[in-house]
C-alpha cells in the first residue's frame, strides 16, 4: 500500500475529551496518557504489538467513561485508517503465550461488529482498572472498529497475565488482518464489498 493509513479522531462528551491519531504503517511508537494506568499499559502492548503507530490523550470523569471512550476513539481511528478495507487480508489469528497464561485470537475485518472476549478474569479489577471496564473496553473497540473480534483466554494463574496475554494476542491478529492482500486492487469478499 503506497499511501499511508493514517487518522485522528476526536471525542469530546459532558464525561471525556479524547483525541486519538493512528498511523497503521508504524513500527508500534506509542504515547498515552488517560490517567488510568493499566488501561495505558493494555494500549501501550496493542501498539507494541499491532506495529500501529498510536498516539492517545484523554481525559474523564470515572473510569469507565474513560476507558469506554478511549476504546470507541482507538476503533473509529483505526476503521478511518482502514478506509474502504480494499487490499487487506481482512483474516486475523494469533496465539501467544504470557509466563503461566495462553491466549488466542481470531480477528475479521468485515463491517460486522461482533465480539467475544473469555478472559477468565478472577479478580474484580486489576490494577486500577475494573474487570468489567475491561471486558467493556474489548467490547467498544469491537464496535466502532467494525471488526468481528474473538479474544479467548485458554488457561492461567495470574489475571495481568491473562489480560495481557490476550490483548497481546488480540494485537498480532490485528497487524495480520489489517496486512496487505496479494492482489492489492481486490475487496476480499466474494460479495464484492464489505
Amino acid at each position: 500500500m503506497s499511501v499511508l493509513r493514517e487518522a485522528e479522531i476526536s471525542r469530546k462528551t459532558k464525561e471525556t475529551d479524547i483525541v486519538v491519531k493512528v498511523q497503521l504503517e508504524g513500527s508500534g511508537n506509542v504515547k498515552v496518557n488517560t490517567s488510568i494506568k493499566f488501561l495505558d499499559h493494555l494500549v501501550t502492548s496493542f501498539a507494541t504489538h499491532s506495529l500501529i503507530d498510536i498516539q492517545i490523550d484523554a481525559t474523564g470523569d470515572l473510569i469507565h467513561h474513560t476507558a469506554e471512550d478511549v476504546a470507541l476513539t482507538l476503533g473509529e481511528a483505526i476503521n478511518k485508517a482502514l478506509g474502504d478495507r480494499k487490499g487487506i487480508k481482512r483474516f486475523g489469528f494469533a496465539i501467544v503465550p504470557m509466563d503461566d497464561a495462553l491466549a488466542y485470537s481470531a480477528v475479521d475485518l468485515v463491517k460486522r461488529p461482533f465480539q467475544v472476549a473469555e478472559l477468565k478474569i478472577d479478580k474484580e479489577g486489576i490494577e486500577d482498572m475494573p474487570a468489567e471496564d475491561i471486558y467493556h473496553f474489548i467490547q467498544s473497540f469491537s464496535q466502532s472498529l467494525q471488526a468481528n473480534i474473538h479474544v479467548i483466554v485458554k488457561y492461567g494463574n495470574n489475571d495481568h497475565h491473562k489480560v495481557e496475554s490476550a490483548i497481546k494476542c488480540m494485537a498480532l491478529a490485528i497487524r495480520d488482518a489489517i496486512s496487505p492482500y496479494s492482489n492489492r486492487d481486490r475487496t476480499p469478499s466474494s460479495k464484492g464489498m464489505m
